[in-house]
């Protein structure tokens, strides 16, 4: 006889697994040389980063969370699908943390930018698949995801030109999912 396994079950083990993705991001937080308004300033591009990280795993927690919601049964297609994007978003920390290292650069931040795809595909293939066997409205509307992925693709090219635009554009697509449902001008 085979056993699915339940949706809490899977949003209890997605939970943990972001839980320590959080956990590890915020380990890599190092305290500065210098003491004072000076030592401050030299993190704040990393705190910057960290937040920038955190609100978009926060993001992804959140839709997770509505879009299990509405799985009655889970599939092993959707087992996969699940695993793939936890496995993109715990690729988060390597990325935030090469920065924080190596220094905002072309590089460092089209690897960010192109980091930052995995887990929107990712989620995207969940939804799908969640989508395809429920007959319910899924949550996160199927224009914001795309539009989301097209900011990011966006993003690797402007970090050639400007790495600052790129964390922009990155930010932008943090904004646009912190917006209610419905206030981008369509209901979700």
């Amino acid at each position: 006889m085979s056993r699915s396994l339940s949706p809490a079950r899977l949003e209890a083990f997605s939970d943990g697994v972001i839980a320590v993705i959080i956990t590890i991001m915020v380990l890599e937080l190092k305290v500065p040389g210098a003491d004072g308004l000076a030592g401050l300033r030299a993190v704040l591009p990393t705190i910057f980063l960290y937040l920038l990280t955190f609100v978009q795993i926060g993001i992804y927690w959140v839709n997770h969370h509505y879009l299990v919601d509405e799985v009655e049964t889970v599939s092993h297609g959707i087992l996969w699908a699940n695993l793939m994007f936890l496995f993109s978003l715990s690729l988060f920390p390597f990325a935030t943390d090469w920065i924080g290292v190596k220094g905002l650069s072309s590089f460092t931040t089209a690897l960010y930018a192109a980091v930052s795809i995995l887990p929107g595909l990712g989620f995207m293939a969940l939804w799908s698949r969640i989508r395809a066997q429920s007959a319910a409205p899924a949550h996160a509307s199927w224009g914001k995801q795309i539009a989301s992925v097209l900011l990011y693709l966006t993003a690797i090219p402007a970090a050639y030109y400007r790495p600052a635009a790129s964390l922009a554009l990155i930010g932008i697509v943090a904004v646009l999912w912190l917006l209610p449902p419905g206030a981008e001008g369509h209901p979700e």
